[in-house]
């Protein structure tokens, strides 16, 4: 007993004169207190004729300018993004193809509003439904696909709620499909522009369907309501929406050297005044504000030590890309602080935190984003816990 004891504590000396003093990580440089001039002095926004709007940058999702974006607006055609959400959700899943045939339903044929101009009884390939839906905007294609994925069109909306809380679009509630006016059927400028983001995000592979001008089915042309892509050739989708009591309704998007903007634009008095509103902020947008890109998905900002884990160091790094929308000329006053929650005891999960990451602008602070390590570390051996417990007594 006495010689194991006395072997324990030569040991603990030994660690304790090889041991680092200190744990903590590097305590990094001091934000920056100053901001240099800007290049383009920053204007206030734009006056456009809409009742609510927003526009945000895409990569950092912050808002760049903003009336009423909260306020409960009736999206109409807008809908039909969320439609659009669930829907690649099941092609991506492998629960729809876009060369299968879907069976036109009565229920589908007889929908009030916009049309693609399907028959009932007839079958039609999802990939027409798709860009009748996004297209055109019909209503009898988007029931007809939402009956295909949830079985009944009123299963399918349940689905759209579903992922509208999911997505965090605390403003919205869905009736159905298309976008028909309800009471119970809202939403806001944010939400729709959260939601426009998350399309982009999780779809791209779908996304260059909301920039197709026109498509025929049946020998019947028909164009995209999105004047826009006509205009601008930097704006690249997304949606419009009109009833009497919605007005006129655009969402778009725009990419322009590297930078994507996107705008949701509600209730204006005719389609001029849409697309004149979203053009003017997006104008606004890209002419006053630039995006820096801060840090890549899983890209090491910290190694920290590790204890009790088959691996002593492991990267900190962000989940997804860490982005900060400045005002144009800006770019060069964004600092990082970076931090670990210490001492880090294995094993460590993937999707736990194990630090933060904060962005500052002009010294003030932007975001703050979590860190994860890359890769995970499992509990080490009998030996590496029994050295690194003594460590830490220390």
């Amino acid at each position: 007993m006495k010689s194991s004891l006395s072997l324990l504590f030569v040991l603990a000396a030994t660690l304790v004169a090889a041991a680092p003093a200190k744990v903590a990580a590097p305590k990094p440089a001091a934000p920056a207190a100053q901001s240099p001039p800007p290049s383009v002095p920053l204007a206030t926004p734009p006056t456009v004729p809409a009742r609510t709007w927003v526009l945000i940058d895409y990569d950092s999702g912050q808002t760049l300018a903003d009336q009423d974006a909260d306020k409960r607006i009736e999206p109409a055609s807008l809908t039909k993004l969320m439609t659009a959400y669930v829907v690649f959700t099941a092609l991506r899943e492998g629960r729809l193809k876009m060369n299968e045939s879907v069976l036109i339903s009565e229920h589908a044929w007889r929908a009030e509003g916009s049309r693609t101009f399907v028959q009932v009884g007839t079958r039609v390939p999802v990939d027409v439904l798709v860009k009748g839906m996004i297209i055109q905007s019909g209503n009898d294609a988007t029931i007809a696909l939402a009956e295909r994925v949830g079985g009944s069109e009123s299963a399918f909306v349940q689905m759209m709620n579903g992922y509208a809380q999911h997505l965090g679009m605390t403003g919205t509630h869905y009736q159905d499909t298309s976008g028909l006016p309800s009471p119970n059927h809202y939403s806001t400028a944010r939400d729709l522009a959260i939601l426009s983001r998350a399309l982009l995000r999780d779809f791209p592979e779908y996304y260059p369907i909301f920039s197709l001008k026109e498509f025929t089915w049946n020998n019947i042309r028909q164009e995209n309501r999105n004047g826009l892509l006509e205009r601008d050739p930097s704006v690249d989708g997304i949606k419009t929406g009109h009833t009497e009591t919605a007005g006129y309704c655009l969402i778009s998007s725009a990419k322009r050297s590297g930078m994507r903007l996107i705008s949701v634009v509600t209730g204006s008095k005719s389609v001029t005044e849409r697309e004149s509103a979203s053009a003017a902020l997006l104008t606004y947008g890209f002419t006053f504000y630039e995006t820096v890109a801060v840090k890549n998905a899983g890209e090491m900002v910290l190694k920290p030590r590790v204890y009790k884990g088959a691996e002593k160091f492991t990267a900190a790094a962000p989940a997804s890309a860490v982005h900060v929308t400045v005002p144009r000329g800006q770019a060069g006053s964004v600092s990082v602080r970076s931090e670990i929650h210490q001492p880090l005891l294995a094993p460590l999960a993937a999707g736990t935190a194990i630090g933060q990451m904060q962005v500052f602008v002009a010294g003030k602070l932007a975001l703050t984003v979590p860190l994860y390590p890359r890769p995970a570390v499992a509990v080490g051996g009998w030996w590496r816990r029994l050295v690194d417990t003594v460590i830490l007594w220390f």
